[in-house]
């Protein structure tokens, strides 16, 4: 399901490592017979500091000018999503929970969400990750993640003719463009890089996460989430 690489870390990273790559296991491995959903194992301290790494908080890149972010740049909790459009969980995540996140956090200006690509599922995953960043390079990333995360989309597949009728819907404006770039060695470039990013964390699996340096793994509740937003919005308004 997933591949692994060797990477030398710091303490607080190595730490997260570990808890990425037995949470996030224990959080999208199959359902029990009867079971349904993803298990709910992230819980988040009453203390705001509690499971978060500093040296996390240094992988949000803070880009204005990145199609792949949703969010003022200068917002005080930033949440770093690794994931892979075939997979189910992320999935869930992006049509019930997110949603919300972007309501409630996002347009009030507490939440910027930045997005990498973390193909782990072959190379449909790795066509329609670089497709979702050539989306991107036309301002249609978001509409795109839509289409691609909709009820059923994944079942169609990420062949090529199915990666430029996504983009149809998405709005792109220049289909051959988007092919051009879909298959260009920047895409390659781009989706390698966040895709290391997520071994050098040690996620196994996706989705995983980082918000202000606290990793939390799996498709949680959304109480998860807004419990982790909120803690690091009232660490980030205490600081000097």
């Amino acid at each position: 399901m997933s591949r692994t690489k060797p990477v030398a870390l710091v303490s607080g990273v190595a730490v997260a490592a570990v808890l990425l790559g037995v949470v996030s296991y224990t959080a999208t491995k199959p359902a029990s017979p009867g079971a349904s959903g993803s298990s709910s194992v992230a819980e988040v301290s009453a203390d705001p500091s509690a499971g978060v790494y500093a040296e996390l908080e240094a992988y949000a890149r803070r880009d204005a000018s990145d199609r792949l972010a949703l969010g003022r740049a200068d917002a005080p909790v930033v949440l770093i999503e690794y994931a892979d459009f075939k997979c189910g969980y992320c999935g869930k995540f992006a049509r019930d929970t997110e949603p919300v996140l972007v309501r409630k956090y996002v347009d009030a200006g507490t939440l910027r969400i930045e997005w990498r690509n973390f193909p782990i599922f072959g190379e449909e995953s790795e066509a329609v990750a670089r497709a979702s960043w050539a989306a991107g390079r036309q301002g249609r990333f978001w509409e795109f993640h839509r289409a691609a995360y909709a009820e059923g989309a994944k079942e169609k597949g990420f062949g090529k003719d199915r990666l430029a009728a996504l983009a149809k819907e998405a709005g792109v404006p220049d289909a051959a463009r988007f092919a051009r770039d879909t298959d260009g060695a920047a895409a390659r470039a781009a989706v390698r890089a966040d895709q290391e990013q997520g071994y050098a964390l040690g996620a196994t699996s996706t989705p995983s996460f980082l918000i202000n340096g606290r990793p939390i793994a799996g498709a949680q509740p959304l109480e998860t989430f807004t419990e982790a937003i909120e803690a690091a919005a009232k660490t980030a308004k205490a600081r000097p």
